[in-house]
């Protein structure tokens, strides 16, 4: 996952002295994928098939750079990143008959990133 806010990869350009942009194919692909769920969800709905994404958060690890975890939890409101199993409960929630009138739909599960 690479975060749309730019400024959390300036130490990069510290380091390196080249600066860290987002390419253009990333966003692209990001948008792709809600855009391609939505259809398929109205495509499939019909048929009983519920189409949905999940969107995670940043999950840390111990191999990551230092400098990019303080700067990314910097922003997070809950003040950490993300342990992988924390999307099992969403998950689980997609694929339970809880879920059984939901499609189309992306849950966010962040930390509240997105809040700002």
């Amino acid at each position: 996952m690479v975060s749309p806010v730019q400024d959390i990869y300036a130490y990069r350009e510290e380091e390196t002295g080249v600066p860290f942009v987002k390419p253009v194919a990333y966003t692209a692909a990001k948008s792709g994928i809600y855009n391609l769920t939505r259809y398929c969800a109205t495509y499939w709905g019909r048929h009983g098939i519920r189409v949905n994404t999940l969107t995670p958060s940043g999950v840390g690890r111990e191999t990551q750079d230092a400098k990019f975890q303080a700067n990314y939890t910097s922003r997070i409101p809950i003040g950490r990143m993300a342990d992988a199993a924390e999307f099992n409960g969403s998950i689980v929630f997609l694929i339970s008959k809880a879920s059984t009138y939901m499609t189309g739909a992306n849950v966010v599960v962040d930390g509240g990133w997105t809040a700002w």
